[in-house]
């Protein structure tokens, strides 16, 4: 797959993102939205990373360390373009930077009904632990 570039977002590709994740991601969270994606990238500005092909986005995955663990989110690809390894080369660019950072184990959000995406983390080497259970609470009312 040498055609495929993995590397962080700039700030002009957030807007394009959101789109991406409306077409290619299951579910949607209180922080997806263009103000979120811009503090996430004002916080960490290499936690957001893009898969492109040709220059076209085909995938993404946040993977952000808060100094003690590790974790990801929005593991995104285009539909048309899944089963070709962009998932794993994104969850490796991702390892890379947690090891590099010194993370030491890394978690991941996956939906309970998306059961498509479970054999794929599963294949990466990813498994739930049932004894947690995440807790919520929105923090703006």
């Amino acid at each position: 797959m040498t055609d495929l570039h993995i590397g962080p977002a700039v700030r002009s590709d957030l807007a394009a993102v959101l789109d991406f994740w409306n077409a290619a991601a299951e579910g949607t969270s209180i922080s997806d939205d263009l103000d979120g994606v811009e503090r996430l990238h004002a916080r960490d500005p290499q936690a957001l990373l893009l898969a492109r092909r040709d220059g076209e986005l085909v995938g993404t995955v946040v993977a952000g360390f808060d100094g003690w663990r590790c974790h990801l989110y929005r593991l995104a690809v285009h539909p048309r373009c899944r089963r070709q390894g962009i998932g794993s080369a994104l969850l490796a660019a991702a390892e890379e930077r947690f090891a590099a950072l010194g993370g030491r184990r890394a978690d991941a959000m996956v939906l309970v009904r998306n059961e498509d995406a479970h054999g794929a983390w599963a294949a990466a080497g990813y498994h739930p632990e049932e004894q947690w259970r995440r807790w919520v609470k929105p923090l703006n009312g």
